[in-house]
């Protein structure tokens, strides 16, 4: 590994401030954050304007924000992205953390498609595959998509819906149903419990995009072996975190 460039790492300690609080800083606002020289301070901040990084805000004498160069590189950063290689790295990551089968899946108007998947390695566990496509009423990551639809999308998508059952504890009345999403809305994460599979319960978590939307969940799948509330609240923590990776990787900074 090369060595670090002092000049350039504190520039971009500078610029990575303006990521907190109201994106707007001064002058001695950053010399005092970094402990940093203000004769230091004053040449970065000089700099990293001269070549449009930050811009003095024109009705706040020595304050400024980020400028068009950043919003530039974080739009290419963001046209780079694929949701589901990023995804299978996260599940992945998930997966060697709790060694169960972690799922990353997307909301196709009301059944989810499994977009990333990473084994367990126990001999006992959930048997799927990425591109599989199940009603999201019987799934966590489809209670999770489903209630972050806004309320009239979600009426529509439903309207005249049979909610078939995949087993004995699917969902299947749509009062039922709607209830389950308020549970999920309240609770933050989503669960199922044998309704997909009978020997499987699931945890899941929303993974929002750089504008804050819901784009797709994370879920962990446990055979009843395996099952107990204790587990499923720590998979839900695990999922959670997961799924904020994803997000964060996504552009999200809306936190967890």
């Amino acid at each position: 590994m090369g060595r670090l460039v002092p000049a350039v790492t504190r520039a971009l300690d500078i610029l990575e401030l303006f990521l907190e609080g109201d994106g707007t800083l001064s002058a001695p606002e950053v010399t005092r954050r970094l402990q940093l020289p203000r004769t230091t301070v004053h040449e970065l901040l000089t700099t990293l304007a001269a070549r449009s990084y930050l811009v003095q805000i024109p009705d706040q004498t020595g304050r400024y924000r980020l400028g068009v160069r950043a919003y530039q590189l974080g739009s290419r950063y963001a046209e780079q992205l694929d949701l589901a290689a990023e995804g299978q790295q996260v599940a992945r990551e998930v997966a060697e953390t709790c060694d169960e089968t972690v799922h990353v899946a997307v909301l196709e108007d009301t059944d989810v498609i499994y977009i990333a998947k990473v084994d367990s390695t126990h001999a006992v566990r959930m048997v799927s595959a990425a591109g599989r496509k199940l009603p999201a009423h019987c799934t966590s990551v489809g209670k999770m998509l489903l209630a972050s639809l806004p309320p009239a999308e979600l009426e529509t998508r439903l309207a005249g819906r049979d909610l078939v059952a995949m087993t004995q504890n699917s969902i299947t009345e749509p009062d039922a149903l709607l209830a389950a999403l308020a549970e999920v809305r309240e609770r933050g994460v989503a669960a199922e419990h044998r309704e997909s599979n009978p020997d499987v319960s699931c945890v899941a978590a929303p993974v929002r995009d750089s504008a804050g939307h819901v784009v797709a969940a994370l879920s962990i799948s446990v055979p009843m072996i395996r099952w107990s509330e204790q587990r499923e609240d720590e998979l839900a923590e695990l999922a959670a975190k997961g799924a904020g990776d994803l997000s964060e990787r996504l552009g999200h900074r809306g936190g967890r």
